[in-house]
């Protein structure tokens, strides 16, 4: 499945940018793992290394990490890097729904 399916896979899509070495990214794994389990069904989350993904991390701009997007519909509707809250995450995919 390519990057476009991906994003249409379901009405609101999260999407997050992020390397294993990077502290910040680390901090938010735990929070969107929870994300992912809360919004089950609703949904879709993926999560890709910018190290083994690079040319799709620079075609989707996201240069500084976690770079966190969210799709509605196949469309960018929101996008927010570093490290947040995760009360503040779930809020803003929850806009969506």
């Amino acid at each position: 499945m390519n990057y476009t399916d991906l994003i249409k896979s379901s009405n609101v899509v999260l999407v997050e940018f992020f390397t294993s070495w990077c502290p910040h990214c680390q901090r938010m794994m735990p929070i969107v793992a929870q994300i992912k389990e809360l919004l089950e069904g609703k949904v879709n989350v993926y999560q890709f290394d910018i190290d083994e993904y690079s040319e799709l991390a620079t075609k989707e701009g996201a240069d500084s990490v976690p770079t966190f997007i969210v799709y509605k519909d196949g469309k960018e509707v929101w996008r927010e890097s570093g490290e947040m809250d995760g009360q503040v995450l779930l809020s803003k995919i929850q806009s969506y729904l």
